[in-house]
């Protein structure tokens, strides 16, 4: 009889885990597979931990995710997280312990649709407000002659045609910087942040401008970034914001110093035209004129009543003490009543007043020398006394003053004010270097 031979397989050997290293294991496993990734969904079940975490779920139609977002990434969040509201939440998968629960450590949040990016708008303009940045005492006003302008937009497109076409229109001349930069997308908010920095750090330009065409809340809103809007707040040089159309709005008109309804609004606002610039010379000219006739006036009336008042007094003063001398003389000559004395007497009392009326007048004299000296200094002191002396005020086309041989140019058109009319020259001749004596 043959032997069988019987064989027992009781399967693979069993591995066990202990809970913890079941699920540290899994925690390991999450962490290689989902590092980082984006999840969307409806935010509910929101709650504000003692600790500043913010503890909520991410749902749809069929299941949920448990979130969290501790503090530190919190105060970075574009928008809070509130009930109701579709979000895009990114961050990575991990394993809650104590709990076996899987969940999801937020990172970054982004809202979706029209009603979360508006109250996206809103707890960002009540945060940076209750911040301050957008007190009125913290505006500054615009120079009123930029003579160099900082503008940062995209460089494609009609906005930044409009613009440079309007100032060189109003103000030839000017100098004026571009600093391109992304104005939708990723990464522009940092690049319209970044010029920004920029030209408050080179303390270039006068006035700087940040520019960009119309469009819908999503398109405008890189101008919505906190980044941004601290950037302007932060800038060393007032920032005019030129956002959109006039109905338009974002955090940066209220940081900003000035927001323009448009970019072509905005380079009108920082700029004078000619005529606007003449005007105000002349209105100038005029409070200088009427400024000069006002002091001359009262300086005469100072030196009329320190001049012509003190003598007159000092002189009735003096014929005070002489009169009550005579007086003196008198009562003792009428006392003596010798014919001799009395001639002698009434001979000294006539030098005496000789002699006093002499220099009665002598001072009167010093005095009106003095009243016309003065007198001539005050009209030295006036422009109009410059002009009457010969002296001319010239003026190039542009209305500047020409204090220096260089800034006019052979053939340069000038004009000069003489003290009565003006005169159009052109330069045939200029020595820059040289000394300001005309040869005799």
């Amino acid at each position: 009889m043959e032997e069988q031979q019987i064989s027992l397989d009781f399967g693979p050997p069993r591995r066990i885990f202990s809970v913890s290293e079941l699920t540290a294991a899994l925690r390991g496993l999450l962490d290689r597979e989902f590092p980082d990734i984006w999840v969307s969904g409806e935010i509910s079940g929101v709650k504000l931990a003692a600790s500043g975490h913010y503890y909520f779920t991410l749902k749809d139609e069929r299941a949920q995710l448990r979130c969290v977002c501790f503090r530190a990434q919190a105060r970075l969040l574009r928008f809070l997280p509130q009930d109701g509201i579709a979000a895009l939440a990114r961050g990575r998968i991990d394993v809650y312990e104590a709990r076996g629960d899987y969940q999801l450590l937020v990172e970054a949040l982004e809202p979706q649709g029209y009603g979360a990016l508006q109250l996206a708008f809103e707890q960002l303009k009540q945060r940076l407000a209750a911040e301050g940045l957008f007190d009125s005492a913290r505006k500054r006003p615009l120079p009123k002659l930029p003579g160099r302008i900082g503008i940062v937009t995209s460089p494609a497109g009609a906005v930044l045609r409009d613009m440079l076409q309007i100032l060189q229109r109003r103000r030839p001349g000017l100098h004026i910087r571009i600093y391109p930069a992304q104005v939708q997308g990723a990464g522009s908010a940092e690049q319209v942040a970044a010029g920004i920095d920029w030209f408050s750090a080179s303390d270039w330009p006068d006035v700087v401008i940040v520019a960009r065409g119309g469009g819908s809340i999503e398109d405008l809103w890189t101008f919505n970034e906190e980044a941004v809007a601290r950037a302007i707040a932060n800038s060393k040089v007032p920032v005019v914001s030129a956002v959109g159309h006039e109905t338009d709005v974002t955090i940066a008109d209220f940081a900003a110093d000035l927001r323009a309804p448009t970019p072509s609004a905005a380079a009108e606002l920082v700029t004078s035209t000619r005529g606007q610039l003449l005007e105000r010379i002349e209105a100038a000219q005029v409070r200088l004129e009427k400024e000069a006739r006002y002091r001359l006036a009262q300086a005469a009336r100072r030196l009329h009543e320190c001049g012509t008042e003190r003598a007159a007094s000092a002189l009735q003063r003096s014929l005070g003490r002489r009169l009550q001398r005579i007086d003196e003389i008198d009562f003792r000559l009428r006392g003596l009543d010798p014919r001799l004395r009395l001639a002698a007497a009434r001979r000294r009392l006539e030098a005496g007043e000789a002699a006093l009326g002499g220099r009665v007048r002598f001072r009167l004299l010093r005095e009106r020398a003095r009243l016309d000296a003065a007198a001539a200094r005050l009209s030295g002191l006036s422009p109009l006394g410059v002009l009457e002396r010969g002296y001319a005020i010239v003026q190039d086309q542009e209305g500047r003053i020409v204090k220096e041989a260089h800034a006019a140019p052979v053939k340069t058109l000038l004009d000069v004010r003489l003290a009565r009319g003006r005169l159009q020259a052109r330069v045939t001749r200029s020595t820059p270097g040289g000394s300001s004596e005309l040869p005799l």
